[in-house]
């Protein structure tokens, strides 16, 4: 069995209900993606039982309401987006 993968967000903002609101309908297309809001201290708090979405996606849902998401902690490997990379001839 897989480990959860955690990520912790800081949103200036985020505590405001209608963003909350807001969050909740950008967030829920996302599958098995749970979170929580700490309204105390602007930071949301997400789980993911697989990596069904990268970081620059849910940096895009924080930004689509006007928020700028700064990622707490190490962002896990397995929601970095995977490049294709080519080696150079020399």
């Amino acid at each position: 069995m897989a480990a959860v993968l955690e990520l912790e967000v800081y949103a200036a903002g985020v505590r405001d209900l209608n963003k909350i609101l807001e969050l909740d309908i950008e967030f829920e297309a996302i599958p098995d993606l749970h979170y929580k809001v700490d309204r105390n201290h602007d930071i949301v708090y997400m789980e993911l039982e697989w990596p069904s979405v990268t970081f620059r996606e849910i940096r895009a849902a924080f930004r689509k309401l006007g928020l700028e998401p700064k990622f707490v902690g190490a962002i896990p490997a397995e929601l970095r987006p995977k490049t294709k990379t080519q080696p150079l001839g020399a």
